[in-house]
This record gives structure tokens, sequence and C-alpha cells, in this order.
């Protein structure tokens, strides 16, 4: 039988952060949630291992020097900035700690979303067209680009700072959602073109050759057309938002959709796992809005979702990626990590085909 490994696990939990007066209403939006951090710890353990919590940034530097762990399960957000969620890759990587997930130059460069989408651009990968508003009364770089708009911040996740009014049809708007960025948030917006149509997401897993797993539809208030629509950072835990998995799309916009996506995890050089958002407009052409390297392993997620029509599950998807991580690090077992390993990566393999 294979050996497990002790893993210790990094982590943000949103109960971690105490919001000051000035900060937004959404400050922890990209922490998770205990019952999702115990749900992945037992997902290790039933997967072999032996599974350590070391938590956040801060945590992580008091015990750096004595961890005694085989690799760690890096879920952590970070703290502060547009590197924050390279803080910890960078440090694990300064001691030749072995991690799981992409590593800092990935994590900042796509929390970025302005340099992930020049990133897109030079790779040919079709992005909406944008520009960066430093400031809401010196709105320079829109001549090209007609509204309506959406307003985001430059550098957040979890759609934090997008609500039902970041998309704008006039200049009074657009100032408004600007500002409200600048000075809220404490960064540039990015200013996009909206695109009407349909919303998707894609998770990508693997490393030399990485495969997109079935698209997933965002559905609101019931519809895939979303036309005006989009999904914000108030749909996060509501209701009336949900995935269609598989997406009912034709199967000719599938592949191309994920084969987009492979290549945006590519053009990134993510590592592991990940996740891609898309537009699609109703012309059936798709943008990618931003790759999530980092994505949520919450059972609402898409890492929830997509596992059960390839004949797998949750447990066997993470522990898969503990398995590729372990792998890219020649710390593998000779064999298959597990059985439910290799029965994995044969379905993976069927969803390529």
């Amino acid at each position: 039988m294979p050996m497990g490994k002790i893993i210790g696990i990094t982590y943000d939990l949103k109960a971690d952060w105490r919001r000051g007066a000035d900060d937004p209403v959404d400050i922890n939006a990209e922490f998770d949630k205990p019952e999702t951090l115990e749900r992945i710890i037992g997902t290790l353990q039933r997967g072999g291992h032996t599974v350590r919590k070391i938590g956040n940034v801060h945590k992580l530097i008091a015990q750096l020097d004595d961890l005694d762990v085989d690799i760690v399960f890096n879920i952590c957000e970070g703290v502060a900035g547009r590197n924050r969620e390279s803080q910890v890759p960078a440090l694990l990587e300064l001691k030749g700690v072995p991690f799981i997930g992409s590593d800092a130059l990935t994590l900042g460069v796509t929390l970025d979303k302005v340099v992930a989408k020049k990133l897109f651009i030079a790779e040919g990968i079709p992005t909406p067209r944008f520009f960066v508003a430093q400031d809401a009364n010196e709105l320079d770089g829109m001549e090209d680009i007609k509204f309506p708009l959406i307003v985001k911040t430059r550098h957040e996740g979890t759609s934090k700072g997008i609500t039902n009014q970041s998309r704008v049809e006039d200049m009074r708007s657009l100032e408004r959602q600007v500002r409200i960025i600048n000075t809220t948030y404490k960064q540039p917006a990015l200013v996009e073109e909206f695109i009407k149509g349909t919303e998707f997401t894609v998770a990508v897993i693997g490393n030399e050759n990485p495969q997109a797993m079935p698209i997933a539809q965002v559905c609101i208030d019931g519809n895939v057309n979303l036309g005006d629509q989009f999904f914000s950072h108030e749909m996060v835990a509501a209701t009336n938002l949900r995935y269609i998995c598989p997406a009912k799309i034709p199967a000719k916009m599938a592949k191309k959709i994920q084969e987009i996506a492979v290549r945006v995890y590519q053009c990134v050089e993510c590592r592991d796992f990940g996740r891609v958002d898309f537009r699609v407009d109703e012309q059936g052409n798709p943008y990618v809005l931003e790759i999530n390297p980092l994505p949520s392993l919450d059972k609402q997620d898409v890492f929830n979702i997509f596992p059960q029509l390839i004949g797998s599950s949750y447990d066997e998807v993470v522990n898969h990626i503990v398995h590729l991580a372990l792998k890219r690090y020649g710390m593998a077992d000779d064999e298959p990590a597990s059985e439910a390993n290799a029965l994995l990566t044969g379905k993976l393999e069927e969803v390529k085909r």
C-alpha cells in the first residue's frame, strides 16, 4: 500500500478578519468558512494522509523553521496588497517546502486582473477590452470602448466590489463606480466592456497535460441567458444563483471554451488545479474574464459539482490534485497513489477524448 503523507494546510478563515470601521462589507469575502476547511481536512484524511493545521501567513511565519510536514496544501488568500496570495508560496519556496497549487508568480499575476489580461492579449486569448481608471476625474483610455461597461476592482477575488450598480451606461455612473473602487477598496478600477450574454466557469486539472473539466453554466433566477445580468458579490451566498453542469450548450461551443480554458491555464503557468471564468456574447464569442489558480473548494463551487459527471467524487478529485503535486516534486510512490487515483486518471482521459 502507498504511504500517506503528512500534509500541512495553510488557510484564512472568515472569522480571522475583524472588520474595521473603514473596511468594505465584503472585506473577508475571499476567506474560507470553517466547514470548508474541515471538509478538505476530512477528504485528505480519507485519502490516507495525516493533516496538520498551520493557519494564516502570520502563523506560518511563526512555524516556518519547524513545520515537520511532507507538503503543504495552500488555500491561503494572504492579508494585504495585490501580492497577498503570493505570500505563503513565496515563504514556502524560500524554505524549500513543497506545496500544492500554483507558485507565487502565478498567483501574483492572476490576482492583478490587468496584468493577467495583458498576458491573455499577448497570447491571442479573447478577453473583454478594458482600461484602468486611477482617478474618477481623469478617465483616460475609453475612447475605443463604448457603454455599457462594468467596473471592477483591479486585484480582488470572489467578486469583491462588484454590485448590481457595477454595470454602467453613462459617464456619471462610471465616475461613481470608479470613485467607489478608488476610495473604498483603495486601488485602481478595472473598467471592461460589458459582454451581454451567458456566463460559464471551467475547472482545469493537471500539469504537463492539463485537462478542462465539464463546463458549469451560471444560472440566475432560473435564467441561463443572462443578458444584462451578471455574477456579483451579493450572489456568492445567494439562493437565486446555481450552476448547471454540464452546461446546456452545443458540443462545438463546449469544446471551444474548454480549449481556451486550457490555453489560459498554460498561459499563466498554473499548477495542479485552477478555474477559468467566461462570458459568451450573443453571437457565440467567448471572452475570458479571469483565471483563479486558488479556486474555492467550498461545497457550493464547481469542484464539488463536476466530479459526479465523470463518475468520480469530490474526495477523489482533491486527493488526485494532491497526487499531481507529489508527482511534480518526485514524491509520489512508484505505484499509483491509490486505486482511486488510478481510476480517476482514466476518467480524466475519457473527459479529454
